[in-house]
Parts: structure tokens; sequence; C-alpha cells
């Protein structure tokens, strides 16, 4: 046992490095698409369809991949869905040299569109493998969170990366990164990891394994968290979308603007992932007003996008916006983990995985509808100030609301 307690550490930094190099290959493919469309058509409803492709699959596979994972094992899962990553990056990457015009939108809104549905599927599944390498319940709410800092490190580098190599060397360099660096985490599950597969546990009866059971199980306080996640993400969480629009009308139209602007996005949010990786145990135990509190942030600096405001204003509203995105997706995230048993968290994922992207997904629709009608400001002020009461009513409400306890919090 003390030897399995030596390699773990070692496991679980070989699966954090893998994922976070895989991860800012990603969002410098995503960077690159979005430019692309931006370039050739400066449609912010195509935008929004953009990153809908990418994050409303959750609404319809995020279900069948948590009942999946809790059946037939997160491992399996997780390999099934890294292959399918490879497969719709190459998709995408194919596409720049092979067509053009409306054909190239549409394949890569097609590759888009298939990377969301694989992601949903492993997001699910290594949610619920985390908890395989980790040698105490204690350490899996820090884990966790590691994985929100090392995501959003990879948003940090990701963006810039591919805005320099689509102005250097074009969308096609940028788009066959995104595919190659799915080749590191595959490898490090199949080959480098040993995780303890004797303390998953998988649902055996069909009956009691269905996504409707475990929304039913999980408990008064992680269904108001899940409720809650997805309206304050369908009001707000449309800047993924709309980023390289906001980005064209706040600092330019260069793709190196482009990866600027994300960049700060992400630096806030490494910012919220780190401070939610320090306190993770005492902000699970009072899910409500964690939630409010990163909820609060965002709409303020929502409302502080609306103003006419300096570049360096900008910039400094959208590092908070990261921020506090990034701290109310991780926590709900988190949240629901930890605060479920074992046997129901891949299901639990799915749900976290509704929650917040498919929100996010139809928030981007609705923003570019806004936009379109009224302007990217006054979409600002209309989101930002429903934000901030959606905000304050849940930390006067239900602030003090405190999570019964779990395995995870006893062992703390």
């Amino acid at each position: 046992m003390s030897g399995s307690r030596r390699w773990h550490p070692q496991q679980r930094n070989i699966f954090l490095l893998a994922s976070g190099l895989s991860t800012a290959g990603s969002f410098a493919g995503l960077t690159a698409k979005g430019w692309i469309l931006m370039d050739g058509t400066a449609n912010p409803m195509l935008l929004a369809l953009h990153f809908a492709a990418l994050s409303l699959p959750t609404l319809l596979v995020s279900g069948p991949a948590g009942v999946r994972t809790d059946r037939i094992g997160c491992e399996t899962v997780l390999i099934q869905a890294q292959w399918a990553l490879l497969g719709a990056g190459l998709l995408g990457a194919l596409s720049i040299p092979l067509l053009d015009g409306a054909a190239q939108v549409a394949v890569l809104l097609a590759s888009t569109l298939l990377v969301g549905i694989a992601s949903a599927y492993e997001l699910t599944a290594r949610n619920k493998y985390c908890a395989l390498l980790v040698d105490e319940p204690s350490q899996l709410a820090p884990y966790l969170t590691s994985f929100s800092v090392i995501f959003n490190v990879g948003k940090l580098v990701g963006p810039p990366l591919g805005g320099w190599l689509v102005a250097l060397t074009g969308p096609a360099t940028a788009l066959s990164l995104d595919a190659l660096t799915y080749l590191l985490p595959i490898a490090s599950v199949i080959w480098l990891l040993q995780p303890n597969r004797d303390q998953e546990k998988r649902s055996v009866d069909r009956a009691g394994s269905s996504l409707l059971h475990a929304w039913r199980d999980c408990g008064i306080t992680l269904r108001h968290v899940l409720r809650f996640t997805a309206l304050i993400c369908l009001v707000g969480f449309f800047h993924p979308g709309l980023a390289p629009l906001i980005a064209t009308d706040t600092i330019g139209p260069d793709p190196r603007d482009l990866g600027l602007f994300t960049s700060v996005l992400a630096a806030g949010s490494i910012l919220g992932g780190v401070v939610l990786q320090r306190n993770s145990h005492r902000f699970c135990h009072r899910p409500c007003l964690t939630l409010g509190c990163f909820a609060l942030i965002t709409a303020v600096a929502q409302l502080g996008m609306a103003q006419e405001a300096s570049q360096r204003m900008a910039l400094l509203m959208a590092f908070l916006i990261g921020g506090g995105t990034a701290g109310l997706l991780s926590s709900a995230n988190l949240i629901t983990q930890v605060g479920s048993p074992q046997v129901m968290r891949g299901r639990m994922a799915g749900l976290s995985q509704i929650a917040f992207l498919g929100g996010g997904g139809l928030s981007g629709i609705i923003a570019a509808g806004l936009t379109q009608t009224l302007g990217l400001k006054s979409t600002f002020a209309i989101t930002g100030a429903v934000g901030l009461v959606l905000a304050g009513m849940e930390i006067a409400r239900r602030g003090r609301v405190v999570l019964e306890e779990t395995d995870a919090f006893r062992s703390a």
C-alpha cells in the first residue's frame, strides 16, 4: 500500500500534464476556427452557433454519457472518448486544405459538433476516473479543482498560440496541433496510469442507474445547485461563443488580438481556479454562497463591459468575467462530485455538464440575437443586470445552506 501511495501522486501529475497540454492544443484549434468564421462572415450568429455546436450536445449526450460511465466503467469510456476527440480534430484540420467557402464552414461546424459530443463523454468519465487516482477521499476535492487550474492554464496558452499560428502559418497548423495533442491523454491512460480500479463502484441495477434516478437521489441541495447553475449560465455564459466579436469590438480585428483577449479571460479563470482549489472543502460546505459570489463577480464585470471604457478597462472586466465564470463552473462540478456517492458520480458529472454547457450554449444564441438587434454593449447591460439580481437573491436566500456531509468531508 505504501508503494501505491508513493506512485499515485506521480500518476495524478502525469494525468494533469497530459490533460493540460491537450487543452492548450484544443483552445489553439478553437481560436483558429473562431477567427476563420469571423474573418469569413463577420456574423455573430454563426459564432454563437459554433460555440453551441461545442456545448449544446451536452443536453443530449451528457445523460447517456453519465449512465454509460457508471455502468461499464470510467476508464473504458475515457479511452473511447479520447479516440473520438482525435478523429473529430483531424476532420477540422483536413477541411482547411481540402475545402473552401460554405463547405469548409459546414465541416468546421461538424468537427466542433463531434468534439462537443466526445467531450461530454470525456469529461464525465474523467471526473469519476479522478477518484481512482487518489489515496484518500479527502484528496478528491483538491485534485478535481487542480483540473480547473490546469484547464485554464491551457486556455491562457492556447489562444495566443492559435492566434500566432494563424497569423504566421495559417489555420491548418493550429487545427493540426489541436488534433495531435489528443494523443497525449490517450497515451497516458493506456500506458502510464495504474488507477485503483477496485475503488470504482458501478451501477448494476438498470432500473436504478438512470439519469432520472440520480436526479431524484442526489438530494435537495445538489438539485438546487444544478438548477441555479443552469439558470445563471443561460443568462450570462455567452463570452466563449462571442469571443471573436467581443475582441474585435474592444481590442482589434487581428487574430493576435483575439489571442490576447482570450488569454486575459484565461488568466482570470486561473485565479478563480486557484482560489477554489485552496478553499475547496470550505467552499463545498457553503455551495449556494459560493455559486452566488462567483455569479455576482461575473455580473458586475458584464455591467462594466457595457460602459464606454478604454481597452485596458475592457481587459480588466474580461479578467473578472474569466474568474467569475471559471469559479462558478468549477464549483458546480466540484460540489456535485464530492456531495454525491461514488456509484452515481458519472451521472452527476453528466447533469453538471447539462447545466453549465447546455445553458451556456443557449446563452450564446440568445446573446447573439440581442447583439444583432441592440448591440453588444446593450447585451452586456441586460445580462449583467439580470445576473446581478439572480446572484444577489441566491446569496440572500440560500447563502447559509450547508451541504450534507459525505465521505469526502469526513476524511478531510
